[in-house]
């Protein structure tokens, strides 16, 4: 499964308030698309969070029901936020990548240096191959 980074930079929140953040981490991370105006994204992932706290894994029908949403509207969201690694899905249960939202992104940190590495080498080889010298 191809993995989909997006990295955006947006000013931080001024107040420390829970949701804002968690929106902020989510338009961070790219999680929110155009599609997303009802912010359903930010508002699964806040529901997610609280419902973690009381229990190792959160089925999707609970947050569907608790958003007053579809299963299968949950699911797209869901399937986009595995698919960027921050979390992971068990047969029914979802969790958060590693245990924590900190530790999810430094998973997904770890992710993208990995990429950036790839990129890197076969970037050089296409330079090596036309040419290009590096201005290291």
């Amino acid at each position: 499964m191809a993995q989909r980074i997006v990295l955006q930079n947006i000013q931080k929140p001024v107040q420390k308030r829970l949701d804002e953040d968690v929106i902020w981490v989510c338009d961070s991370l790219g999680f929110r698309t155009g599609r997303d105006l009802e912010a359903i994204t930010p508002k699964t992932v806040l529901l997610l969070l609280e419902n973690l706290r009381k229990r190792p894994g959160v089925p999707t029908e609970m947050l569907a029901e608790e958003l007053a949403i579809s299963i299968g509207r949950v699911n797209y969201h869901i399937r986009s936020l595995v698919e960027a690694g921050f979390l992971r899905r068990e047969r029914r249960l979802i969790h958060l990548r590693a245990g924590s939202v900190k530790a999810a992104v430094e998973e997904m940190r770890k992710d993208a240096n990995r990429i950036f590495d790839e990129l890197s080498a076969v970037a050089e080889e296409i330079d090596a191959r036309m040419g290009f010298r590096s201005r290291d």
